[in-house]
């Protein structure tokens, strides 16, 4: 691939296949995609598959999976490091023959040990430069023994490395906390700092956002590019997202990969709004913004320099907040997969979309989840309710005047010729006064009896919703439990 013009805004997102992407990787992406639309540009998806040892099966289907679901479009690739092998290896040629780098050929034991020693000693961990000025006849012993060497970067021994960060500003590196890096492993992969150098250039990468953690590289990385006279893009280090504790984001605050968070039915368009929320703002206020407002007025000026922090129940407010704006046909289009998959197996598929359709209705004002509607009205599909028969007690209420109640209840719904909302509450409501129980004390009890629950949607609508039969069948079956009460 040729080296395009530099006017061009061009970024890329470089996953490693190492794990499922987490909420920080997708984070990396969404800032560059947004940058990319943002200025009309490209955005440009590569694999950096060349830790062949640490690659997870999957991942890379992951990935793109993760990226098509939250929307994010590439122009280019995907592209696939292991597949441009000779691309590397030439380069690293090129930077031994003009003495930027030197063979190296410490054993891992060496290694191992001098790292051991700089430990104890509480030195920083760093490359001793042994075989940095070996003699040609010194190297052709060692290859004569068989000990393939890597390839290391001649790092400048005196002065500091500066480069801008369109974040941080000013950055200065002395070269004394440096160490001769690994370019090419022993295997003939690179490392991420000559693939990741190698294909920014070749691929005319403009811009390099990518996490804060990659900071200390940046020097090496500008040094790299010097070497090989390319010019570097611009770098941008993004903050890290933290969790509420201020310790690094982990399992512990919750789900990490984005697959757990569709699986746990959050939207796409809610996941990308607070996403970008992590380390950049609009303004002081504005905390619902769209994909096409998030592309229109995304910019690094505003991505903060500390780190974010996650809130999980903000996501769950705005993921709420996006399930309402969905209208009742998206609504259930959305929770049908969830609802097939998570009611009990006792319930009789398939769904029948239309009692769907008026379930879902009662409950899109209280799911802040796709995942929490199936326990939110697995009570509407289920032939028997099982709960504790004491809820339907309380101490105005006992298995007395409940049962008569209930009693009375049946003899009045037998009669009525109508069944919906409006006609059981003109029904009910005087029917409290009548059996000298408040109106809450008494839909409670009605409540608990239908649908097995202390909390649920509207009481007349979660009636008309289940029907004659099905809430006659089960204040039937309230009153036969209660009788054990009074025997």
């Amino acid at each position: 691939m040729q080296s395009e013009s530099r006017k061009l805004v061009r970024l890329r997102f470089a996953p490693s296949p190492t794990g499922y992407p987490h909420l920080g990787n997708i984070r990396t992406a969404l800032f560059n995609w947004l940058f990319a639309r943002h200025h009309s540009g490209k955005f440009i998806l590569r694999i950096e598959d060349t830790d062949m040892t640490r690659k997870v099966e999957g991942a890379v289907e992951v990935i793109l999976d993760s990226l098509k679901w939250l929307g994010l479009d590439w122009d280019e690739g995907p592209y696939f490091q292991s597949q441009r092998l000779s691309i590397y290896n030439e380069i690293a040629r090129k930077l031994l023959e003009e003495d930027n780098a030197y063979l190296c050929y410490c054993s891992p034991e060496r290694l191992s040990k001098m790292r051991q020693e700089q430990a104890r000693q509480k030195q920083p961990p760093k490359y001793d430069r042994l075989c940095r000025d070996l003699t040609q006849d010194e190297r052709m012993q060692l290859q004569a023994k068989g000990m393939n060497p890597v390839v290391r970067f001649k790092t400048p021994l005196e002065g500091e490395t500066t480069f801008c960060d369109l974040i941080h500003g000013t950055v200065t590196f002395k070269h004394d906390v440096l160490d001769d890096f690994v370019l090419l492993k022993s295997d003939g992969y690179p490392t991420y700092h000559l693939a990741s150098v190698a294909d920014d250039h070749l691929m005319a990468i403009s811009h390099v956002l990518r996490a804060d953690e990659w900071l200390s590289s940046a020097p090496r990385h500008v040094l790299l590019y010097q070497a090989l006279d390319w010019q570097a893009p611009q770098f941008a280090h993004l903050p890290m997202i933290l969790g509420p504790d201020r310790a690094k984001l982990s399992k512990r605050h919750g789900a990490t990969t984005i697959t757990e968070y569709q699986g746990q039915g959050y939207l796409p368009e809610a996941m990308v709004n607070f996403l970008a929320l992590l380390g950049w703002s609009f303004d002081d206020k504005t905390e619902l913004l769209s994909q096409e407002e998030l592309m229109k007025h995304f910019s690094l000026e505003r991505v903060g320099k500390t780190a974010a922090v996650f809130n999980k129940d903000k996501l769950e407010w705005m993921n709420g907040v996006y399930l309402r704006k969905l209208n009742l046909g998206e609504f259930v289009q959305q929770a049908m997969p969830f609802l097939d998959r998570n009611l009990p197996e006792s319930v009789e598929r398939p769904l029948n979309l239309d009692y769907v359709s008026h379930v879902l209705f009662l409950v899109q004002e209280r799911a802040k989840t796709l995942a929490e509607v199936p326990p939110l009205t697995s009570f509407f599909f289920l032939d028997e309710l099982q709960y504790d028969i004491g809820l339907l007690l309380s101490k105005e209420v006992d298995a007395k005047s409940a049962t008569k109640a209930i009693t009375t209840t049946l003899q009045v719904l037998e009669e009525i010729t109508a069944w919906d909302a409006t006609t059981l509450e003109d029904i009910l409501r005087p029917l409290a006064a009548e059996l000298g129980l408040g109106t809450g004390k008494f839909f409670g009890l009605l409540r608990v009896a239908v649908t097995g629950r202390v909390a649920a949607p509207p009481l007349f609508q979660t009636m008309a919703v289940l029907g004659e039969e099905k809430c006659l069948k089960r204040l039937n079956m309230a009153k036969q439990q209660l009788s054990t009460y009074l025997s």
